[in-house]
């Protein structure tokens, strides 16, 4: 998969097996080494027709196209759809800071918690300023990189994760389309676009989960404890939703039928806000298209599908 200038071409080679190809559902860039006729073990190559005395690393990259830094992942073999070479180009995928701001600490914190679930992550942190980069090479560690750029997304391939925290609210509303589709147009299959906005110190955040096909649901996550009313949150929606907090309009209903939930729970608070946010939520989730449940509740969220709350015209 790592070998070889060309792509490859269309249609059979001459073992009569498809040849693989990159599309671009593929995670990575996948190049062609050439037809190899399947053989049975043992197998004999005759020297120079498949395997040949390499030139170096760096030359390879070179020769391809690839960034001398960059992860490249090697499947060894034929090529073929029981083997699940997407897991593998899914698994290597990159995750995203994307605008992580004046200091690192959320790209930081954000690859340790990833690799509570998958030890493999690989994380970069982008920024459009280069002196924020630069403040943040000395963070820099196995599996986290700061590089410059923007929404070009300056990594090699697909990115299964790319989180945007704050970075949108400065554009108009109009532009935010453009940008989600710009950004989903990186992603792996399976991929996720997690674009929304938070204070400062991260007490509450409001962001739209997107995958390759578009907006998914959106997530409204606080501490519960700095909260009087769910609409507390409405300062935080994302730039898509923040202007359209307006009677007549889908996210503004939401919120207002949060806020008489709560009101309704409020029994509950002797047991604490945890409490009181839980019953909330159920009595919510009668009237709305509620995507989790009590395990995601009892930590200060709450997700609904985005065609619910979605503006209108």
């Amino acid at each position: 998969m790592a070998a070889g200038g060309r792509s490859a071409p269309s249609g059979r080679d001459n073992t009569g097996t498809e040849p693989f190809i990159s599309t671009p559902d593929s995670a990575l860039p996948i190049h062609y080494l050439g037809p190899l006729n399947p053989h049975p073990h043992p197998v004999t190559f005759r020297h120079g027709t498949h395997f040949r005395p390499a030139d170096g690393r760096a030359a390879a990259r070179a020769r391809l196209g690839l960034p001398r830094d960059a992860f490249i992942p090697v499947f060894a073999g034929r090529i073929q759809p029981l083997k699940a070479p997407d897991i593998l180009l899914r698994a290597a995928a990159a995750m995203l800071d994307l605008g992580y701001g004046a200091a690192p600490w959320t790209a930081v914190e954000l690859l340790a918690r990833l690799r509570t679930a998958e030890p493999r992550t690989r994380l970069y942190g982008i920024e459009i300023e280069p002196a924020r980069v630069e403040a943040a090479r000395p963070y820099e560690q196995e599996g986290l990189s700061f590089l410059h750029g923007g929404f070009e997304v300056p990594v090699p391939g697909r990115v299964a994760l790319i989180r945007a925290a704050n970075v949108l609210r400065q554009y108009d509303e109009e532009q935010v389309a453009a940008v989600w589709e710009r950004l989903r147009g990186r992603l792996a299959p399976g991929g996720l676009l997690v674009e929304g906005t938070c204070d400062e110190i991260g007490r509450r955040h409001v962001w739209v989960a997107l995958d390759a096909a578009g907006p998914r649901t959106v997530t409204f996550a606080t501490r519960l404890g700095s909260l009087d009313r769910p609409s507390d949150l409405a300062e935080r929606l994302p730039k898509a939703l923040i202007h359209r907090n307006v009677p007549g309009e889908p996210v503004h209903a939401f919120l207002r039928d949060f806020d008489r939930a709560w009101a309704a729970a409020a029994p509950y608070a002797s047991l604490g806000a945890r409490q009181r946010w839980i019953r909330a939520a159920r009595d919510l989730a009668a009237d709305w298209p509620l995507t989790d449940g009590p395990r995601r509740w009892r930590q200060g969220e709450l997700t609904v599908r985005w065609e619910a709350v979605a503006p209108r015209g």
